[in-house]
């Protein structure tokens, strides 16, 4: 199940202002030399407009490092034990703080290698600056993971289907797009997105302010150590 969203508020303000933390585990980089690379817990960078984070809150988690060629190619390896429960969300965030309704675009390309085993989810994270609203996007998933909350049915927004799940964590609401066919690469238009659930729902209002844009991988398992590659990944605003 995604009990995701209240670790994230922890990490998301706690990480930037926390030193990297001890090391979880070891594992090298990948053959290409990247130009940052860690296996702590909070380890963090910043790089051309992107802070990347190792971001690994989960209990029982296992080993994890990630690495980086440029704020948009980076990669993670992690080898987290298949005991139920999300272990890690390793991400780049681009930060926006705009409210929805001054956004003129929000968009954002992908395009990611992820493994055939293990159990995650490719999404993004977005949040609002008060952290009382979250809302993910899956692109792809594999093995036993899940939303939070109930289905709304599907709707078709930002140049991708998706099944909408609504629940609440008891901090924050959740508004979880799960694309009905998993993807690789492509281009989300998220503002429409965003718009919907303001506009047409009535979920939030569009006064809020999207403060974070996050894309990464949500880990349950990756027993024996999986690669998780972002080979690109551009966020835009204006």
């Amino acid at each position: 199940m995604a009990k995701s969203a209240l670790r994230k508020i922890s990490t998301a303000v706690l990480a930037p202002a926390m030193a990297l933390g001890a090391t979880v585990g070891l594992a090298s980089a990948p053959a290409s030399a990247a130009i940052w690379n860690s296996c702590d817990q909070w380890g963090n960078t910043s790089l051309n407009g992107y802070t990347l984070y190792n971001n690994i809150w989960g209990s029982g988690a296992g080993s994890q490092c990630v690495w980086a060629n440029s704020g948009t190619n980076w990669g993670v390896w992690a080898s987290h034990p298949n005991t139920g429960g999300i272990k890690s969300y390793p991400n780049a965030k681009k930060v926006i703080n705009k409210t929805i309704a001054s956004l003129g675009s929000l968009t954002s390309n992908y395009n990611v290698t992820v493994p055939s085993s293990g159990a995650y989810n490719t999404s993004y994270d977005i949040w609002d600056t008060d952290y009382d609203y979250e809302i993910m996007l899956w692109v792809n998933h594999n093995g036993a993971v899940g939303p939070l909350g109930t289905s709304q049915g599907t709707v078709t927004l930002g140049g991708h289907t998706w099944t909408v799940y609504k629940g609440s964590n008891g901090a924050n609401e959740v508004f979880s797009f799960l694309r009905t066919s998993d993807s690789s690469s492509g281009s989300v238009n998220i503002k429409p997105i965003l718009t919907w659930i303001s506009g047409t729902k009535g979920w939030m209002s569009s006064g809020e302010t999207i403060g974070d844009v996050q894309f990464g991988y949500e880990i349950t398992s990756s027993s024996g150590g999986l690669d998780f590659v972002t080979n690109n990944l551009t966020v835009s605003s204006s």
